[in-house]
């Protein structure tokens, strides 16, 4: 990880064109502090700007949790505090939200992303997995956002999951707070991952799909990141006049001669069935 000083808090590994990133505070359950903040931030500006790089795998440290949000430990005392006044800010405007450096597509990080969800999931852990493009998560993951429960509304974290799952879903998980948790068996019902694994397979089924997308022509695999998330947030018809852009910036016309050779050549993929 040449553009950025060695992390404290991520474990980085990187091969064949696939960087494999791991949330380093299992003490913490994996929660973001300030200097996890800041080196997510740091490194998703070099992942851009690494060529070697064409897929993100991104999980946790151990079994126990994935991700349980923002440490709160770290952000200050809630004693004498303004109405709406958050600690470590000195009124309710003054805010620094931390999907701003935790996300990747807040931080223009293009590269497709995999979550492999090891274990809990909560709170400020669907910043990154709201940006996350698919999850795969180990059978005994869990999922839940309690916000409601310790004082604070559900907002951030709720609105980063709408397109991830249906909007009742949403509600509930929101609404319940520590109350309930989403199993791995029933996020997969819902949408909101797209494999369950069992907890030994969970690496090797996330290195499995990274390593099928990082060997394709990485302009044609960020064309088609940047459409589908365009399509997001755009109407269809916006959406679809910038599909035009994005096919034309993102075909290579020597690699689209490569791929029609090799789909006239007879030889075909070994594929999985999901």
């Amino acid at each position: 990880m040449a553009a950025m000083p060695e992390p404290e808090t991520l474990l980085y590994d990187e091969s064949d064109g696939v960087a494999w990133v791991t949330l380093n505070r299992p003490g913490a359950l994996n929660a973001f502090d300030t200097t996890m903040q800041r080196e997510l931030g740091e490194l998703w500006l070099m992942l851009r700007k690494n060529d070697d790089v064409r897929c993100v795998v991104l999980t946790g440290s151990g079994d126990k949790a994935f991700c349980t949000g923002l440490d709160r430990e770290g952000i200050g005392s809630f004693d004498d505090l303004a109405p709406g006044q958050l600690p470590g800010y000195n009124t309710p405007w003054d805010f620094d939200d931390p999907g701003r450096s935790v996300c990747p597509k807040s931080n223009q990080c293009w590269k497709p992303v995999i979550a492999a969800v090891n274990g809990m999931a909560c709170g400020g852990a669907f910043y990154i997995l709201g940006e996350a493009d698919f999850i795969i998560a180990a059978e005994h993951a869990t999922f839940f956002d309690p916000h409601v429960t310790y004082g604070m509304p559900a907002a951030f974290e709720p609105i980063f999951l709408l397109h991830k799952m249906p909007f009742q879903e949403v509600v509930r998980m929101s609404l319940l707070g520590a109350n309930e948790r989403m199993s791995a068996a029933r996020a997969l019902e819902v949408g909101f991952v797209s494999e369950v694994a069992p907890a030994d397979e969970l690496a090797d089924r996330a290195r499995w799909a990274a390593q099928a997308i990082a060997d394709q022509p990485a302009l044609a695999v960020q064309g088609t990141v940047r459409a589908l998330w365009t399509g997001l947030e755009l109407s269809r018809r916006q959406a679809l006049d910038h599909a035009y852009l994005f096919t034309n910036v993102g075909t290579e016309p020597a690699l689209l001669e490569q791929g029609q050779e090799r789909f006239t050549s007879g030889k075909r993929i070994e594929w999985r069935l999901r």
